[in-house]
C-alpha cells in the first residue's frame, strides 16, 4: 500500500469533519440549501455507484455475480436500518425536535450509513489502484462536506453547543476510514472478491440514496432544487471518473 492509496482510504472519512464546520459560517440554513445540498450528495453517490463501481464490477466479473453482490449489498443496509435503533431523517423533522436521545440516534443513522461509503473507497483502490480509487474517493470526501453541514445543523439549531454539533459531523465520518481499509484488505486477499465487493458497495450505496437521502432532501418543499441539486451532484462525480479514468 501507498502513501497515496492510504491518504485515499483515510482522508474522504474525514470531510464530514469540514462540511461541521461549515455550520459556524452558517448556523441557519434555510430549506432551499439543505435540499440542494442533500441532492448533491445523492446525485454523487448514484453516480458513484453507476460509473466507478457498477461498470468496473462488470468488466472482471460475471453478471451473476454482480448482480448477487447487488442485492447483497442493498439487504445489508435494509437489516441494519431494520436492526439498528437510530433516527432516519437529518432534517426533516423540525429542527428544536431533535434533542437529547436524538442526537446519538441521528450519530447511530448516520454511521451505517457511512459504511458502505468507506468500503466502496476501500475495494475501488484494491480493484484499479489510483486509476480507479481516487475518483471515487474524492467524489465520497466532496459528498461528505454537504452531508457533515447536514448532520450537524439540526443539532445547532436545537440549543447543542457548536463544539458538538461539529464533533457529532466529525463523529459519523469516522467509521468510513476502518471500512475502507477492510475493503481494500479483504479485495487484496481474494481477487474472486473484487467483483462482489464492488457491487456490495454499489447496491449499498444506492439503497441509501432511495431510502433516504433523496426523501429528505424533497421533504421541506423544495423538490425542484433538490433535483437539480442531485443531477448536478451526479454530472460532477460523471466528470471526475472521465477525467480520472
Amino acid at each position: 500500500m501507498t502513501w497515496t492509496t492510504f491518504a485515499g482510504l483515510v482522508l474522504p472519512g474525514l470531510a464530514t469533519g469540514l462540511g461541521g464546520l461549515g455550520v459556524l459560517a452558517v448556523p441557519h440554513p434555510g430549506d432551499r440549501l439543505m435540499a440542494a445540498l442533500l441532492g448533491f450528495t445523492g446525485g454523487i453517490m448514484l453516480a458513484a455507484a453507476v460509473f466507478s463501481l457498477l461498470v468496473p464490477a462488470l468488466a472482471v466479473g460475471s453478471l451473476a455475480e454482480v448482480l448477487a453482490g447487488f442485492a447483497a449489498g442493498a439487504a445489508a443496509i435494509a437489516l441494519l436500518d431494520a436492526l439498528i435503533p437510530h433516527a432516519h431523517a437529518r432534517f426533516a423533522e423540525r429542527p428544536r425536535s431533535i434533542a437529547g436521545s436524538r442526537s446519538l440516534l441521528l450519530l447511530s443513522a448516520l454511521t451505517i450509513h457511512n459504511v458502505p461509503e468507506g468500503l466502496a473507497v476501500g475495494v475501488a483502490f484494491a480493484a484499479g489502484g489510483t486509476d480507479l480509487g481516487l475518483p471515487v474517493a474524492i467524489a465520497i470526501g466532496a459528498q461528505n462536506v454537504p452531508e457533515g453541514f447536514a448532520a450537524a445543523s439540526p443539532l445547532l439549531e436545537s440549543g447543542t453547543a457548536r463544539i458538538t454539533a461539529v464533533g457529532v459531523a466529525v463523529a459519523t465520518g469516522l467509521v468510513e476510514p476502518p471500512a475502507a481499509l477492510f475493503g481494500y484488505g479483504a479485495a487484496e486477499l481474494s481477487a474472486t472478491l473484487l467483483p462482489l465487493g464492488l457491487a456490495f458497495a454499489a447496491g449499498a450505496m444506492i439503497y441509501v440514496v432511495v431510502d433516504e437521502l433523496v426523501p429528505e432532501s424533497h421533504s421541506r418543499g423544495f423538490e425542484r432544487v433538490a433535483t437539480f441539486g442531485l443531477v448536478a451532484g451526479f454530472g460532477v462525480m460523471m466528470a471526475l471518473d472521465n477525467a480520472f479514468g
